[in-house]
């Protein structure tokens, strides 16, 4: 089993910036990937960006490219979102995922572990 643990949500002003992290652990696994999924109020989850973990490789939606950065750790099997010039539509809860396979799928059902999600507001 895998667990994920998110950290770092909380509340910023728009043009703020902000980091969350996302801590893997429970078992070893090499070509895997792992993403940044969101949902804002009243709306469905979507997807932020991922890396794979084993050339990090990156992908980012339209919506964040130019703002938001991912990053792995492998000292410590983490993976970190930068958030940088946040807006208001930027709130939303966060969520870590993980995918046994490396891919950058935008599609949730693809991916095999999920953390409990970490609030982000950001105020105009």
């Amino acid at each position: 089993q895998v667990q994920l643990v998110e950290s770092g949500g909380g509340l910023v002003q728009a043009g703020g910036s902000l980091r969350l992290s996302c801590a893997a652990s429970g078992r070893t696994f090499s070509n895997y990937a792992m993403a940044w999924f969101r949902q804002p109020p009243g709306k469905e989850r979507e997807y932020v960006t991922s890396i794979s973990w084993s050339d990090g490789y990156t992908n980012y939606a339209d919506l964040v490219k130019g703002r938001f950065t991912i990053s792995r750790d492998n000292a410590k099997n983490a993976v970190d979102l930068q958030m940088n010039s946040l807006k208001p539509e930027d709130t939303a809860v966060y969520y870590c995922a993980l995918s046994l396979v490396a891919h950058h799928s935008p599609w949730d059902r693809d991916y095999d572990y999920w953390g409990q999600g970490t609030q982000v507001t950001v105020s105009s």
